[in-house]
């Protein structure tokens, strides 16, 4: 998997941070108030997808009678509010040591907000593993392809050496369409289930990833 590599792109939510927990908490905040049905984690995996606002209306968040930039500020401010309390995965640090002395450079690509996502990772202390850390200009994280081709422009090395791990499909359709292999992994977001269906490498946790490198 790792023949040939010299870069790592690592997406953060999900796959570095592990923010399961507090995406579930934020989102059942708003649906209460909405008197929608709650969701729990099992659910959740099986129905948040990007772009956002797709997710938002297929657990039944109605746009005619709200706008979704309300809807998606308020899930925000929640959010925010909870982020303090997600951790690292417990593997996170024996992963990007290990990148580090295999000698990749290492850069993180989120939909989260910039000065956000600095924040977090700065809050995190691994700042130093990343030669690039790039986020969006906003809170509704459409998506992240035009931020994963300005990284590939600015890091050494091509698409075909550039590996990104994230635990999505649209981080495999991002890494698809900039020509880079990708590693999914199957604790964050998404459901095994929905990874493997694309037909791409899923490793089911952390410590399948580490063995990669080991």
């Amino acid at each position: 998997m790792l023949s040939g590599i010299k870069n790592l792109i690592w997406d953060w939510n999900g796959t570095l941070l592990d923010d399961v927990d507090i995406c579930v908490e934020s989102i059942n905040i708003l649906l209460e108030k909405r008197n929608l049905p709650h969701m729990d984690v099992a659910r959740y995996k099986e129905l948040f997808t990007f772009p956002v606002r797709q997710y938002y209306e297929g657990i039944g968040f109605d746009f005619s009678l709200e706008s979704y930039d309300s809807v998606a500020m308020e899930y925000m401010s929640v959010y925010l509010s909870l982020l303090p309390t997600a951790n690292l995965f417990p593997e996170i640090i024996p992963l990007l040591q290990a990148g580090r002395q295999c000698g990749y450079q290492q850069a993180v690509l989120s939909a989260m907000e910039q000065e956000t996502l600095n924040h977090s990772i700065m809050t995190k202390g691994i700042a130093g593993y990343f030669t690039k850390i790039v986020g969006i200009d906003n809170h509704f994280a459409a998506g992240k392809l035009e931020n994963a081709q300005k990284i590939l422009q600015e890091i050494e090395g091509n698409a075909a050496e550039t590996l990104l791990i994230g635990d999505t499909i649209h981080d495999y359709e991002v890494a698809t369409a900039i020509g880079c292999p990708c590693l999914l992994i199957g604790s964050g977001h998404q459901s095994i289930r929905r990874l493997s269906a694309i037909g791409g490498h899923v490793a089911s946790g952390h410590e399948e990833v580490l063995q990669f490198f080991n």
